[in-house]
């Protein structure tokens, strides 16, 4: 069996590009004049960042995260979504 795209996820090819950027910059340009403003987190985080927000016991920290040590022996996780980077981001 070929290995495809995840289920209700798609590629954005060239041809289309050009067409989500628009889009996109409708909706930053709509957002900015509501007083809204783009940021933009790590695709990582300590791992303390999530056990701190959802607790270390709870499945989502336990079976729902990849979580790796860095070169420092540090835990990194890849972030699952992005509420509690952009708090960490807001705090900082």
């Amino acid at each position: 069996m070929p290995i495809q795209a995840p289920k209700g996820t798609r590629d954005i090819l060239p041809e289309e590009v050009n067409q989500w950027n628009y889009v996109e910059q409708v909706f930053s340009d709509v957002c900015r004049k509501f007083g809204y403003s783009e940021i933009r987190i790590p695709v990582f985080e300590h791992t303390e960042l999530f056990q701190r927000g959802v607790g270390d016991t709870t499945d989502i920290v336990q079976k729902e995260m990849y979580t790796f040590p860095d070169k420092a022996g540090r835990s990194i996780t890849l972030r699952p979504e992005g509420t509690a980077g952009v708090v960490r981001s807001f705090i900082e």
